[in-house]
């Protein structure tokens, strides 16, 4: 299973760790998802999605 945002399909990025001597390596930089029941049904999402979620669900 890909780690990937249920709702927006956000997933990892790519980048370099940086070592003291400049060089260069390849990482990812994984996204921070949360286990959360949406309607009833379980979803893998962002924590940003979830700040949204909770945000629009305030203005109702």
């Amino acid at each position: 299973m890909a780690r990937r945002c249920d709702l927006c399909h956000r997933g990892a990025k790519s980048g370099n760790n940086v070592s003291h001597s400049n060089m260069k390596t390849k990482r990812t930089f994984g996204i921070n998802l949360i286990q959360k029941k949406l309607d009833g049904l379980r979803k893998r999402i962002c924590t940003r999605c979830l700040r949204t979620h909770k945000k629009n669900l305030a203005k109702v």
